[in-house]
């Protein structure tokens, strides 16, 4: 296990680097810098003083000598500054990390909360009226775009019934630290979180259902009710074991969304979380925050992916990864 993770280390190490050179050629790419979103609309600030601010900043130098320049600051942490928020990028990430990571993290408990249970009884009782229940459900929630959703759930539990504030992440009247402000942190993320769990549910419902079902006829199964296991034993200690292989499978990748971000869910909430500067700097060509945040993903993933194979090798004793 320990060469497993050491040479999966070594490896992200190119594709890190793949991944920062593709990340920084297609924001050079796009149309304007950072100098035009930040000036965009000021009458005092002239066409060549525009000029002057790029030279000053290395932003006329060639492409490869700006990557070299961002990559070899970007190792030491040093994501450059915003110029739209006249701080640097590693401040204006850190600001907004906390709120994904927790808008994010309760999103995956709930997730895994509610279609856990779903999963098994739909796989169990096949072809029930739970089951049919369950599967309705689940193809309501695939077909539902997310962003339809929380405008629904928005426009219901805010506006019409008023039970939920409509954005922010806590009242800026509250002290931090008391027990008001946890409580007006959980109103402010009860709608952003149950809009995106109540839809994430279906590829682990789906996963876990086909996998019940398939684990049913198998042989091990037979032998296990043939030699008298009651039933429920036959499932917990044999089928549902093996069915959350693939969920488990999943988990690393599923990790990764705590850094993510939802520029849907962020935007539509007005949550102030990396999903909503993305979009936010995007439109004002702040390219040092955007590039900052798709590199932070792109490391998320990739440790991700390597997180996977370490989970799927501890709940499966039989499988080693060498």
């Amino acid at each position: 296990m320990l060469k497993f993770i050491l040479r999966r280390t070594l490896l992200m190490i190119p594709q890190l680097i793949l991944l920062s050179l593709i990340i920084f050629v297609l924001a050079k790419a796009m149309p304007g810098d950072a100098v035009t979103g930040a000036f965009m609309g000021n009458p005092d600030v002239t066409p060549e003083r525009m000029e002057e601010i790029r030279e000053k900043y290395g932003l006329n130098d060639p492409w490869y000598v700006q990557y070299g320049r961002w990559i070899g600051n970007a190792v030491t942490g040093d994501f450059g500054k915003s110029y739209t928020h006249k701080q640097p990028v590693t401040t204006v990430i850190a600001g907004r990390l906390e709120n994904t990571i927790l808008l994010n993290f309760f999103v995956l408990i709930v997730t895994y909360i509610i279609a856990l249970p779903l999963g098994i009884i739909a796989g169990r009782w096949t072809d029930s009226w739970a089951d049919k229940l369950i599967v309705t459900y689940n193809y309501v929630s695939f077909a539902t775009p997310l962003f339809v959703f929380a405008l629904l759930m928005l426009f219901c539990f805010s506006f019409i019934l008023n039970w939920f504030p409509s954005g922010g992440s806590v009242d800026i009247k509250i002290e931090a630290g008391t027990w008001e402000y946890i409580v007006s942190r959980a109103k402010h993320l009860f709608l952003p979180v149950m809009s995106t769990a109540l839809l994430a549910t279906y590829s682990t419902i789906q996963y876990l259902r086909n996998d019940i079902i398939d684990q049913k006829v198998k042989d091990y199964v037979k032998t296990a009710r043939a030699k008298g296991v009651p039933e429920g034993k036959v499932y917990t200690r044999h089928i549902f074991r093996n069915s959350l292989l693939p969920i488990a499978a999943f988990l690393g990748l599923e990790i990764t969304g705590l850094i993510g971000g939802s520029i849907f869910v962020e935007s539509i909430y007005s949550y102030p979380g990396l999903g909503r500067l993305f979009l936010d700097s995007i439109l004002l060509r702040d390219y040092q925050v955007v590039t900052a945040i798709v590199m932070l993903s792109g490391i998320a993933i990739i440790v991700g992916t390597m997180l996977s194979d370490i989970i799927l090798s501890i709940v499966d004793p039989r499988i080693r990864i060498e």
